[in-house]
């Protein structure tokens, strides 16, 4: 059962043990041809505080982006067009809703080829932007740094890296999600039990690392300093038209909107609620979720699909109301769950809601991908907790 749940994985690029983080750890650099991205990045934490980004982007070459011949190099690339493009965005007193086509265009050909849109997503943000000190030791907090950066400094480091070690944590309990499903096909009740409690154990895990989140990242730090860039160009009121990407054909001159990067691009908990048969889809708090898979790479949308279309572990529970370790297992996830989504909420409240306001493009009100995010996170934990088993 456990060979054909990794095999299950392993198609659509989903590590068993490191989750929706690849098998190989990202890439640090792109061949010399591509030099003048990887120095423009390497220079941004004092271009931008010398305020010399915008002049600096503006007389950079325009690099073919066919020249990339990998998955790992695509990766790299979109973690610094990103990076380059969010900065010429961000980067200086004022807005600017139009990005030059030296930059606008390979940004837009790389994001093609990776199947995402032309803007910072959690994918670049978080999963392609890490490396390890010791490679012989786990990918965990104490043993990550982040590979590129806007301003720089501990919390924006931390803040990055704590969600790269949750992504690591999670990957036991994607397999064991996996493994639930199979022995629900297999009406295997012990082995779905065994499973739901792999599962619950990495959600605990979860949740212990996303504690950590405070110890070295200050929400003022984290909301005057790091916020304002990962922001995207839709809902957003400082862009209300969007943005526009000059040289662009495919866009045929007209402005687009884009959701900016936040956690829930991640596909850990989809996976989880697709699993667990949690079904958030109503309203328009459900079509949010849906619109955030296309800022996911394909492969883990694909995934997320396929987990809703095999057996249901929710039903397969509830059939079998009498098993109490069952029972007990399968509430366990849900519980946690809404636990983790609860202390996203907190934090959510702590770091950006109790904030101070001093500009229209990093509202207090509106998250990073463009939503009333705090109405939508208590609405997640609320929603979650109706499907506990055998409550009322």
């Amino acid at each position: 059962m456990t060979d054909a749940a990794q095999d299950l994985m392993t198609h659509f690029d989903v590590d068993p043990a490191r989750g929706f983080l690849r098998t190989a750890d990202p890439i640090r650099r792109l061949p010399s041809r591509f030099e003048a991205w990887e120095t423009m990045t390497q220079e941004l934490p004092k271009l931008l505080g010398a305020g010399r980004l915008r002049p600096a982007i503006g007389a950079m070459p325009e690099l073919d982006a066919r020249g990339l011949t990998t998955g790992a190099e695509r990766d790299r690339a979109m973690l610094l067009l990103s990076y380059l493009g969010h900065s010429w965005v961000f980067g200086g007193d004022e807005v600017c809703d139009r990005i030059p086509a030296q930059l606008a265009r390979p940004w837009q050909a790389v994001a093609a080829l990776l199947g995402r849109p032309p803007v910072l997503s959690y994918a670049s943000h978080a999963l392609y932007n890490w490396r390890r000190f010791d490679d012989d030791q786990p990918i965990a907090l104490g043993n990550i740094a982040r590979l590129e950066n806007f301003y720089g400094g501990i919390d924006e480091d931390w803040f990055v890296l704590v969600h790269v070690a949750i992504e690591a944590t999670a990957g036991p309990g994607l397999l064991a999600a996996v493994q639930a499903q199979e022995a629900v096909g297999a009406k295997d009740t012990a082995a779905v039990t065994a499973a739901l409690t792999g599962l619950a154990d990495a959600v605990e895990r979860m949740i212990a690392t996303l504690r950590r989140m405070p110890d070295n990242c200050d929400p003022y730090i984290y909301y005057n300093r790091v916020r304002q860039f990962i922001f995207g160009w839709m809902d957003n009121p400082a862009l209300p038209d969007g943005v526009y990407y000059e040289g662009v054909e495919a866009y045929q001159g007209r402005p687009q909107k884009f959701r900016g990067e936040t956690g829930a691009e991640s596909s850990i908990i989809p996976a989880f609620d697709a699993v667990l048969g949690v079904d958030l889809s109503d309203g328009p708090l459900g079509q949010h979720l849906l619109e955030l898979r296309d800022y996911m790479p394909p492969r883990h949308r694909d995934f997320l699909d396929e987990l809703a279309e095999r057996p249901a572990v929710r039903d397969f529970v509830t059939a079998h109301a009498g098993e109490a370790d069952l029972v007990g297992a399968y509430n366990r996830c849900i519980q946690l769950t809404s636990e983790f989504r609860r202390q996203h909420l907190e934090y959510a409240g702590r770091y950006i809601r109790q904030q101070q306001q001093r500009s229209a493009a990093n509202p207090i009100e509106t998250g990073t991908g463009g939503t009333p995010f705090m109405t939508y996170l208590a609405q997640h934990a609320r929603n979650t907790d109706r499907y506990l088993v055998g409550t009322p």
